[in-house]
């Protein structure tokens, strides 16, 4: 049901919104590949403001002085850094787009608002972009198989971290045997699990599924299914015999490093940004590697994650949309994200800079990279995240309710969709079929779409065609008229 909703709802976006792309790439001597909005790119006066995290000022700034270092003579540049938030992009820009930057930063999730507002336009080097970068990275970026923004992280997501003085490698491999090491050892493994964005590794590798509807806003979820190979309530019940183990803690995200400082926690369940404390944390005993499997149903089951990345938008309204393509491709080059890397500490999504140097000897960075195959691109609404948090909060606390955990997924999934929902295969089948029917619609509308493209360009080429013999003509008759007025004026 996933890949039906999913396709329907892309596909429901570009007949909305006619998103085309125009120019040609050429490649530098750094590698850099340039989206020309034209074959020549205007000189004169160019000013750009680019917007990024108040974190990334001396990060972009330096990349500024680099850029109108390296095509210094080609125009005389103005381009400045504003700080802005990244999670609100999406909301700020959408406000207001006609002022809004010619470059932007912004999280993988808000990317379909961008191109359903015209916003942004396909990135015409697309298949350059995309060799360079991380294929999940340029999946990101893209729509339908269309790219439409430059990678720049791939580094959003979460494995276990591990203190090896108490752990080997062989009791990270399962959840009962950590669990069973750290309560050993008299310590705990954190994890949030009261959180969605870390509750999903729970379902996200089962038959169940949950992501966005065709209209980009509203979220479906069968997490109460009770016809599947594992069901919700299996699930259920796993999570609640984790969470009430003593030796496990789901507690807030910001306790994770406080404790394991303090020699509470041995495991948990974070990111790259918690790298740094946790190696001074453990120092020579720090190691990290993917999320461990976990019993449901009697068997284990490879935990999931969410992924994000942050991408580089180009306003398609900027006045130098060109130069601010240009600018876009500098930024997120191998030498950029290497630099973002050494200055920030995020993990890049071009290839040759995630494996090479410090990148590839980033233990938290190996581990994500491990992660990644059980990963999925967050896309859900925002009924999803309240909904999440009332869930997790009674399974890690045991059900202190006592309700039926059937009870519990309905009212889950029926806040998380706005609609009633009891878990059942008739249910799943009508969505099915609503699904498919969007489905095959919205494939109608794209072939009609691309047909009437085809005939308007080559209209479009033939009314050319005929103009300009038109004009060859007229022009042919002048020069000879002219010529032979001339003769008889000479007579």
């Amino acid at each position: 049901m996933h890949k039906y909703l999913l396709s329907a709802l892309l596909s429901a976006i570009l007949v909305i919104v006619s998103v085309t792309g125009c120019g040609k790439s050429i490649k530098n001597e750094n590698d850099t590949s340039i989206t020309e909005a034209s074959n020549e790119l205007p000189s004169g006066n160019v000013s750009l403001r680019v917007w990024g995290a108040e974190e990334d000022a001396d990060l972009v700034n330096q990349i500024i002085s680099s850029f109108t270092s390296q095509y210094a003579g080609q125009a005389t540049f103005n381009i400045t850094f504003e700080a802005h938030s990244e999670a609100n992009c999406k909301d700020e820009i959408l406000g207001d787009v006609i002022n809004a930057p010619d470059v932007f930063t912004f999280a993988d999730d808000q990317l379909m608002a961008f191109v359903a507002s015209g916003v942004l336009k396909k990135v015409s080097n697309d298949s350059e972009i995309s060799s360079r970068n991380l294929t999940a990275a340029s999946e990101a970026a893209s729509i339908n198989g269309s790219l439409y923004a430059y990678p720049l992280t791939a580094d959003n997501g979460y494995f276990l971290f591990y203190n090896k003085k108490y752990l080997s490698e062989e009791d990270v491999q399962t959840m009962d045997s950590l669990l069973a090491a750290a309560n050993k050892a008299g310590k705990q493994v954190f994890m949030e699990m009261t959180s969605g964005w870390y509750m999903y590794s729970f379902f996200g590798n089962t038959d169940m599924e949950i992501g966005l509807n065709d209209d980009g806003i509203s979220t479906y979820c069968n997490w109460n299914a009770t016809y599947t190979d594992i069901t919700g309530v299996d699930v259920a019940e796993a999570m609640i015999k984790i969470g009430t183990n003593p030796a496990f803690a789901a507690t807030s995200n910001d306790g994770f490093t406080a404790g394991a400082a303090d020699g509470t926690f041995v495991a948990g369940v974070s990111g790259v940004w918690d790298e740094n404390a946790i190696k001074e944390a453990w120092g020579d005993y720090y190691a990290a590697t993917k999320l461990p499997t976990y019993t449901v149903k009697g068997q284990q089951l490879q935990m999931s994650s969410y992924a994000g990345y942050k991408l580089v938008g180009v306003n398609s309204y900027s006045e130098n949309a060109s130069w601010a393509a240009k600018f876009a491709d500098w930024m997120t080059n191998e030498q950029n994200q290497t630099l973002r890397f050494t200055m920030r500490g995020q993990g890049p999504s071009n290839t040759n800079a995630s494996s090479s140097g410090e990148v590839g000897e980033s233990k938290a960075i190996k581990a994500l990279q491990e992660q990644a195959p059980y990963s999925s691109l967050q896309r859900v609404g925002g009924t999803y995240w309240g909904a999440a948090t009332t869930f997790g909060e009674a399974m890690s606390a045991g059900n202190p309710s006592g309700k039926s955990l059937q009870v519990l997924l309905n009212e889950m999934v029926t806040e998380i969709t706005g609609e009633e929902s009891n878990g059942s295969l008739d249910e799943s089948e009508a969505v099915e079929e609503v699904v498919e029917a969007s489905t095959d619609a919205s494939s109608e509308d794209i072939a009609t779409d691309a047909a009437s493209e085809e005939t308007s360009e080559a209209s479009t080429e033939a009314s050319s065609g005929e103009d300009a013999a038109t004009d060859t003509a007229s022009e042919e008759t002048s020069e000879a008229a002219s010529e032979a007025n001339s003769g008889s004026s000479v007579n």
